[in-house]
């Protein structure tokens, strides 16, 4: 007796639950199909039932995610400086790093730096572009309500997206990268500390912050 529809689609959800988990945790290359199906309970050959390749769930995966993000999120909470701040917070916290990775596009953008193969590209810039956007759509929000030391310029806050985005995923990839944990903390707190002063944060509201850690 064939298994109804519906069973197919909840074996779908499984295999992606379980890439999602895995390729936040440890990146597109780490990460085998054998793997994927242990963590799912289902044989690998149930796999090539719901997808042809590893490269096609994961562009799934990465697609789903970006809609599904704490990013996106973000972008529908509350108006104010405080709540950018703890994305801030959360993306530098050293537990936070080391913790499994709530799936969202900043998990391609630490993980996957430097890929040569195509398709990840395609979803790195996908991801890179999720994050910029929500970044420039607060930021533009907020300067108008006069909630941050510069003015509602376009361009300029695009250029601010950038450097704060650039800063938190390049922090985020060397600390991952380094065996000492005290260098770590430090790449971490002293890039925090920067882009919470230029969010217009006080000197003594950022140490305050992440003090609270």
């Amino acid at each position: 007796m064939p298994y109804p529809k519906s069973h197919k689609s909840k074996t779908k959800e499984r295999i992606l639950a379980s890439a999602t988990e895995l390729f936040s945790r440890n990146g597109f290359q780490k990460v085998s199909i054998g793997q994927i199906m242990k963590l799912a309970k289902m044989t690998h050959g149930a796999f090539y039932a719901h997808f042809a390749s590893k490269e096609a769930l994961y562009n799934e995966s990465v697609r789903l995610t970006i809609d599904n993000s704490r990013a996106a999120r973000l972008v529908k909470g509350p108006l104010s400086l405080q709540h950018l701040t703890e994305l801030v917070a959360n993306y530098c916290n050293l537990q936070e790093l080391e913790a499994k990775h709530k799936p969202g596009p900043e998990a391609v953008l630490f993980n996957e730096i430097g890929s040569e193969k195509a398709e990840i590209r395609t979803l790195f810039e996908a991801s890179y572009m999720s994050m910029k956007k929500m970044l420039e759509t607060r930021l533009i929000a907020l300067s108008k309500l006069k909630q941050l030391p510069f003015a509602d310029d376009r361009k300029a806050i695009a250029d601010k997206s950038r450097v704060i985005l650039a800063s938190l995923v390049g922090a985020v990839a060397i600390a991952k990268s380094l065996p000492g944990e005290v260098e770590r903390k430090q790449v971490l707190v002293a890039t925090q500390r920067q882009i919470l002063l230029m969010l217009g944060v006080s000197e003594a509201e950022a140490e305050r912050m992440m003090q609270a850690q």
